[in-house]
């Protein structure tokens, strides 16, 4: 069974359509990055994966549930823009991690913080920016889930902070889950996508793994990217 599927799904906010007739399914086990350009769709169709928004129409399964209390067991959420209280400390955090989330895994947090150097007493308030990313991110890979949303989780950090990014993804999901990356920056998150989904308009205009695209195209995702989306 699918792990992620949309079935015909549309959303539309007024006169105005974010997603038209959408169908996508990921098995688990596969890193797959979500591409396209800003107000392409991306995050639309994360926070409808998330319970965040409704479709106007079709159907998103998680697990062959729609997204509710049973799914928000299994997925673990990054959302596009940094959510952590500026009064609360890194222990804090841990804690609230801990009661809220059954598979959170506190010791996995700990050892990632250290090696960052962050102490536990240290408040988000206190933190750089790419500090809070890290932790944010920390956060949400130190859970046991079956679906990680990435919602543009290397947007606006500098190059160092987004390889350390990607390494922490690599490194830290569940290997039987699936991971969904949403960004434009193709390059830097190439060398982790077992499969991409390029979107566009609300549309999808590609589903393929990445072994297709450099054997069938001749080309890196990035320069196939560059060549349907250039103006």
């Amino acid at each position: 069974m699918p792990i992620f599927e949309c079935k015909n799904l549309s959303k539309s906010y007024g006169a105005v359509s974010a997603l038209s007739n959408v169908n996508i399914s990921i098995e688990p086990g596969r890193i797959v990055g979500l591409l396209g350009p800003n107000g392409s769709g991306k995050t639309t169709l994360i926070k409808l994966a998330n319970g965040l928004l409704t479709p106007t129409d079709g159907h998103l399964l998680i697990d062959g549930e729609a997204p509710g209390p049973k799914t928000r067991k299994v997925v673990s959420y990054l959302p596009d823009r940094l959510c952590l209280p500026p009064w609360m400390s890194v222990v804090q955090l841990l804690d609230f991690f801990c009661d809220f989330y059954e598979d959170f895994d506190r010791q996995k947090a700990r050892d990632m913080l250290n090696r960052l150097g962050v102490p536990e007493v240290q408040r988000i308030k206190e933190m750089s920016k790419g500090t809070c990313e890290k932790m944010q991110l920390i956060l949400v890979m130190s859970r046991t889930a079956r679906l990680y949303l990435l919602d543009e989780p290397i947007g606006g950090v500098d190059p160092a902070t987004r390889d350390y990014i990607i390494n922490t993804i690599i490194g830290n999901y569940n290997p039987q889950a699936s991971v969904i990356i949403s960004t434009h920056l193709i390059a830097d998150v190439e060398q982790a996508l077992d499969d991409v989904i390029f979107i566009n308009n609300g549309q999808i205009v590609l589903q393929s793994s990445v072994d297709d695209i450099r054997e069938k195209n001749g080309k890196s995702v990035d320069g196939l990217f560059r060549e349907v989306f250039k103006c």
